[in-house]
């Protein structure tokens, strides 16, 4: 049995910050590279005012890869999120993060606290989801 794996490499995406796949899928899953709080087309800075506007650009940035990919952001099965300043900003985070779902449809999640991201970001989000 031969598991079939797609690479989507999105030109109407946002902007990549290092060599890597927008999204792989594999079989009835697609694995989302963590997305930065970026403009889609300026990948050099973060979106300015904080953890609350860098979560809603993740998120618009997550939602722009999965249209690109054909994919339905109701559908997050598992997210892993990581803020560089974890006490600060963990719960400003979850307030942007749980409007982003319909109520009961939250995904299961991961939050982890890492000492740094690409472009001095707050917030990075990666997902998994189902097809």
């Amino acid at each position: 049995m031969s598991l079939e794996v797609t690479r989507f490499l999105l030109g109407d995406g946002p902007k990549r910050v290092a060599p890597f796949s927008h999204a792989v899928r594999a079989g009835d899953f697609l694995f989302v590279t963590g997305q930065m709080p970026t403009e889609p087309s300026d990948n050099t800075r973060c979106v300015a005012g904080g953890i609350e506007a860098q979560t809603h650009q993740v998120i618009a940035n997550l939602k722009s890869v999965l249209a690109g990919c054909g994919a339905d952001w109701n559908r997050t099965v598992m997210a892993r999120i990581y803020l560089t300043d974890f006490a600060r900003d963990y719960a400003a985070m979850n307030a942007v993060w749980e409007t982003s779902f319909p109520e009961g449809g939250l995904p299961a999640r991961t939050t982890v606290g890492v000492t740094g991201l690409a472009l001095g970001a707050l917030v990075e989000v990666d997902l998994i989801v189902a097809l």
